[in-house]
């Protein structure tokens, strides 16, 4: 039965989970899931007004919000779930997790296809809105507070306001939930100019010791290129350590 399969994939996910009654009872993301069957069933054969109601008390007592026109696949898991917002046309795959307030919503006003899909195995993190009618490939990752605008690969993480795509992650990667093990493709480009910009400098400076000339070295610019230098490379010890 699904609810069987629903009360396992909680004690999968969530450590804290100790017992069967605990999860029953105490559970709002489990909660949320079950209304919303009742609620697309009821959505289904166009009885839209009912739908709703249970969608609206469900959001009453849970405080997730989900349109019972939402498509969700099995075993779907809402950690926590406060503020979670899912719009009607959203598609969600099987075996997918979202955290606290992360919003699945629409961009635009016209009765279409309006609102995201999401493949199979999808992590969203805290906070994150995902919006349009845009993918999210199977296995992909969203770190948390991030603002996706644009379909993001199969196994792909992406990070950021607007999200920018890095690097994937493996299988194993993702059912650890390392969620501290994110890549960061701001401070990577940053990274990738300031090298490029020291081969630069280098190169110039062997061109003037050919020419016998002298450049002036503005030391406050070069103080602060280290500074940006090391912080940049602080951060990237701290993730290989993680």
């Amino acid at each position: 039965m699904r609810i069987f399969e629903d009360i396992s994939t909680v004690f999968k996910r969530d450590p804290a989970a100790k017992s069967v009654i605990e999860v029953l009872l105490c559970y709002p993301g489990l909660h949320a899931v079950w209304a919303h069957r009742f609620a697309h069933f009821f959505y289904k054969i166009k009885l839209y007004l009912v739908a709703r109601i249970i969608s609206h008390l469900s959001r009453f007592f849970t405080g997730i919000e989900i349109h019972p026109g939402a498509t969700i696949g099995r075993r779907f898991f809402i950690d926590h779930g406060m503020g979670v917002v899912i719009g009607e046309t959203t598609e969600i795959g099987d075996d997918v997790l979202i955290y606290k307030g992360v919003v699945l919503g629409g961009t635009s006003l016209e009765k279409k296809k309006r609102h995201p899909t999401l493949g199979n195995g999808v992590i969203i993190g805290t906070n994150s809105i995902v919006l349009g009618a845009i993918n999210l490939g199977d296995h992909s990752r969203i770190g948390a507070g991030s603002v996706v605008l644009h379909d993001v690969p199969a196994n792909a993480t992406a990070v950021g306001v607007p999200a920018r795509v890095g690097l994937g992650y493996s299988s194993e990667d993702i059912e650890k939930l390392e969620h501290a093990r994110l890549p960061d493709p701001i401070a990577d480009a940053i990274r990738f100019v300031l090298t490029e910009q020291d081969k630069l400098e280098e190169r110039i400076k062997n061109v003037e010791s050919k020419e016998g000339l002298t450049a002036h070295i503005d030391r406050y610019l070069e103080a602060k290129k280290e500074e940006i230098k090391k912080e940049f490379e602080d951060w990237a010890e701290e993730k290989l350590k993680k």
